[in-house]
């Protein structure tokens, strides 16, 4: 091998090997903040990307309230969550190298703590690509040797996925154990909103279909983008995941009936107010906005008593309503008339095959 291709090679390998460590030196900063805090650590390059406020008590509204407006984007979500457009330009190929490199063990990688996080890393990934999530793959990445913890690694991983991203993983073919994150609205493109590559945006509109909620089932515009502060979220600034904020809430998510937005009256300067569209209102509940914030919060919805009173006279008005169409269904069917359709064989030409019989 000539001296100047074999020196080349030798620099490669020492540039893999100094990113290996220095991701191995990531994992476990990330792994000792975990076991030190209940709430997710954050690598330093991304902690302007995520806020964590104190646990949440099952006593104080007003503190699931705050927790709830401040959504966490867990490392794995900030780690993938680069612009769509950063992925629309990327070819497949380069995607299947990087993809390669990064899930690739590293040393000290060996502590069932941080499997999880590998996992959402995958997930988010295999998601964003489009690509299929097969269960042999997945064991590739945390190790085969943890396949007997593969149920357990893969629930947390999902949950830590559903949390943030609010999409639900999903088997879609048992002969190939093949695998999907499923958004929990019927957003375009799975949960992207916009066509191409990119990360759900349904858990935004969730928090806000809850922030709408929370404040009687109509939110002033200020106090949506106060709300979407807490998350790093601001008009007129790109995000990592949601692109340009205003033009998603106050256009996209408008023009596709999730939300409705409009002029508060008599108001002068004019100011504008949020409700639930009739898409919002058609594929969620208040009951299942409650039940998300909840796991948000690591608690249940009856925690929280004045909101769950109210989602429960939802779903039980719904149940109604629910009765009452299918009710009319049936009542129109027994009045159609008995011989609305002609008999299929005249009764004159009956009676003559039985004489001949």
């Amino acid at each position: 091998m000539p001296r100047s291709q074999k020196g080349k090679l030798q620099a490669s390998e020492k540039r893999r090997q100094a990113q290996a460590e220095a991701q191995a030196g990531e994992n476990a900063q990330a792994t000792a903040a975990v076991e030190k805090e209940s709430t997710p650590s954050f690598p330093p390059q991304y902690e302007d990307t995520a806020q964590i406020l104190p646990p949440v008590r099952a006593s104080s509204t007003s503190q699931w309230y705050r927790r709830a407006q401040a959504t966490t984007f867990t490392s794995v979500g900030a780690s993938w969550a680069r612009s769509d457009a950063e992925y629309n330009n990327q070819d497949y190929d380069r995607a299947n190298a990087y993809e390669a490199a990064y899930y690739t063990e590293n040393v000290g990688e060996d502590s069932l703590t941080r499997k999880p996080g590998l996992l959402e890393q995958f997930l988010l990934y295999k998601y964003k690509m489009k690509q299929p999530i097969l269960k042999e793959d997945m064991l590739k990445i945390i190790g085969h040797h943890y396949e007997d913890q593969f149920p357990e690694i893969l629930k947390k991983a999902s949950e830590r996925i559903e949390i943030v991203f609010a999409v639900d993983l999903k088997e879609i073919d048992s002969t190939r154990q093949s695998y999907d994150l499923i958004s929990k609205l019927k957003l375009p493109n799975n949960g992207r909103v916009r066509a191409g590559r990119g990360l759900p945006k349904t858990g935004l509109l969730m928090n806000i279909l809850g922030m709408i909620f929370m404040k009687g089932n109509c939110a002033a515009e200020e106090d949506i983008w106060k709300f979407l502060g807490m998350m790093r979220v601001y008009a007129g600034r790109k995000h990592f995941i949601y692109g340009e904020p205003r033009k998603l809430i106050t256009k996209d998510l408008v023009r596709l009936q999730y939300l409705e937005y409009r002029q508060v009256s008599n108001s002068d300067p004019p100011r504008y107010e949020f409700l639930w569209g009739p898409k919002a209102q058609a594929e969620t509940s208040k009951m299942q906005v409650l039940e998300f914030l909840a796991k948000v919060n690591d608690t249940i919805p009856s925690a929280f008593p004045s909101y769950y009173e109210e989602a429960l006279r939802d779903e039980e008005e719904r149940t109604q309503a629910r009765a009452s169409a299918i009710a009319k269904v049936i009542a129109s069917s027994r009045a159609m008339p008995r011989n609305i359709f002609p008999p299929l064989v005249k009764p004159e030409f009956c009676y003559y095959l039985d004489k001949k019989i």
